[in-house]
């Protein structure tokens, strides 16, 4: 593993109720390029997203990467990074939200099926690109100008990500 972080709160009051989302994302780099799923605010994330009921992590990546880009993974390596996110619970008063994001390492097949996109990513007009890793960062710390309610709650977790790989990439 190249990256493990821990970002919003550290200490969480053993007497709160702690909600849990296991995330699976994909990094692929083909061409000197990533592969991203871009939005309307201009940033950009890697593929991927929440386990459902009782997938597995290859099953539940499989899945996201086809649904936000259209592309079949055909080879998944290795386990690359872990970033873990704490914050007070939108939704669950007195309640944390933590969410554990898996990042894989993939191939993924040539052929490009349909976008299969949930509303909140059709309305954020999720689309996918093959983007170089260097402006993908760029977009992602302009949008840290905007107000935090004009930003993606992902964009500090995936440019560190992005950051990572940027120092790694030779190597992985």
């Amino acid at each position: 593993m190249i990256f493990n972080y821990a970002l919003g709160l550290k200490e969480v009051d053993k007497k709160m109720n702690v909600n849990y989302r296991k995330a699976i994302r994909a990094v692929v780099f083909q061409n000197g390029k990533i592969l991203m799923v871009g939005t309307n605010k201009c940033d950009y994330k890697f593929p991927g997203g929440g386990v459902e009921n009782d997938e597995s992590h290859e099953e539940t990546l499989k899945r996201e990467v086809r649904e936000e880009t259209g592309y079949i993974v055909k080879d998944i390596k290795n386990r690359i990074g872990v970033i873990t996110q704490r914050k007070m619970d939108d939704y669950d008063v007195n309640s944390v939200f933590e969410m554990v994001s898996y990042y894989y390492l993939c191939e993924i097949s040539d052929e490009q099926t349909a976008l299969n996109l949930d509303d909140y990513e059709a309305e954020l007009g999720f689309y996918p690109v093959w983007i170089d890793i260097n402006r993908a960062i760029q977009s992602n710390e302009e949008n840290f100008k905007k107000s935090e309610d004009d930003r993606n709650s992902w964009l500090q977790r995936e440019t560190i990500v992005l950051k990572e790989l940027l120092k790694y990439h030779d190597t992985i």
